[in-house]
């Protein structure tokens, strides 16, 4: 934990902001216990899918998002922060990926296109959002039908989570999302630090 925290102050000497937070969510091993390709694989995406990386952050999901839906498809890397938005149309500029678009979000709305994607896709995003449930209520018009939203989440297991209180227990993602208009399709427990869930809208 000491070390962590020395390595955050002198990259706050060093880098930019938008470094930290990249390495921050993306470094330190975190390949081998969020196992981002079969959470890609269990999303079951199409060629030519539209998918929404809710909280893009740099780009750590969006870019395997990218690979599955191919170059027929259109992956949305949405975010609040306007410096990981910039370095995620950079990066995908210079590998030319042109399925990926980045856009700048409201705290309050992705700002997506409506009847626009089949997957919206959120990554230790959930636990910052203000009144969830009226959130994903509204986001409702931004999908396609048969339109689903994975969310990912820290399920308060570990120092992390119970530190900076950055969780969601997973029994009030599924209250709140049923609340909005969704109900739960899978669920899945192979990321022992966190839930995965997939919702799909409820009937009527």
């Amino acid at each position: 934990m000491k070390t962590l925290i020395a390595l955050a102050v002198v990259l706050s000497f060093t880098t930019g902001c938008t470094t930290i937070k990249r390495l921050i969510y993306d470094g330190w091993g975190r390949d081998s216990w969020q196992q981002p390709d079969r959470v890609v694989r269990e999303l079951a995406l199409r060629q030519g899918d539209r998918v929404a990386d809710l909280g893009a952050g740099g780009g750590y999901f969006t870019f395997r998002l990218a690979a599955a839906v191919g170059p027929t498809g259109r992956v949305y890397a949405v975010d609040v922060e306007r410096g990981m938005v910039e370095y995620v149309a950079a990066a995908a500029a210079r590998q030319g990926i042109a399925q990926v678009e980045a856009i700048l979000a409201a705290h309050d709305s992705p700002r997506l296109p409506d009847n626009a994607v089949d997957l919206i896709f959120t990554c230790d995003t959930y636990h910052h959002l203000d009144d969830r449930a009226a959130y994903f209520k509204r986001a409702i018009r931004h999908l396609r039908p048969g339109g689903r939203i994975a969310v990912i989440d820290y399920s308060g297991n570990g120092w992390f989570a119970k530190l900076f209180g950055h969780f969601t227990p997973r029994e009030v993602v599924v209250q709140e999302m049923q609340s909005a208009g969704y109900r739960l399709e899978r669920s899945h427990d192979f990321i022992d630090r966190q839930s995965f869930l997939i919702f799909a809208r409820s009937a009527g």
